[in-house]
């Protein structure tokens, strides 16, 4: 697979690469690199507001997923950048807040808020996704303050 080494290697690496694999210029991404940083069975879940105003979501794996997303990504530019993290590890286990901000250029104006709740598991060789729910903020859900952003999340 092609993928930096250090993807998989600490909490910061994986999120990173989370990160990096969905942003860029119109076009199609690196999705063997996000198939590597995703546990087998992984589930992505998307959840809001559906049009009709009531709670809504999606389960998938990450084929799922790859489907899903790569003709909105193959015909948009789409930059998303971590604003803020809040981790919490517990022995091989750890649970990140990451908030984040959508952009139609590296440097543009944000046209997006929200937040990724990531589940992360590392299997005593290095670390992987187990699952990712995210939401947008809205006005009725406005993004929360991440406690600990500056604080480095552990490597093994």
């Amino acid at each position: 697979m092609s993928f930096p080494a250090d993807d998989s290697s600490s909490i910061d690496g994986l999120i990173r690469a989370m990160y990096d694999v969905i942003s860029g210029p119109a076009g199609p991404r690196d999705w063997d690199r996000e198939r590597a940083i995703f546990y087998p069975g992984a589930r992505l879940m998307p959840a809001g507001r559906g049009p009709a105003g009531g709670a809504g979501g999606e389960v998938m794996d990450v084929e799922g997923y790859v489907a899903s997303r790569s003709p909105f990504f193959e015909a948009n530019a789409f930059f998303e950048v971590e604003t803020a993290r809040q981790t919490v590890v517990f022995g091989d286990k750890a649970h990140v807040l990451s908030a984040y901000e959508g952009r139609r250029t590296p440097d543009g104006e944000r046209f997006v808020r929200g937040i990724n709740g990531v589940q992360l598991f590392h299997d005593g060789t290095r670390w992987w996704i187990v699952s990712i729910l995210w939401d947008n903020e809205r006005p009725d859900n406005p993004l929360p303050v991440l406690t600990d952003s500056a604080a480095p999340a552990p490597s093994r």
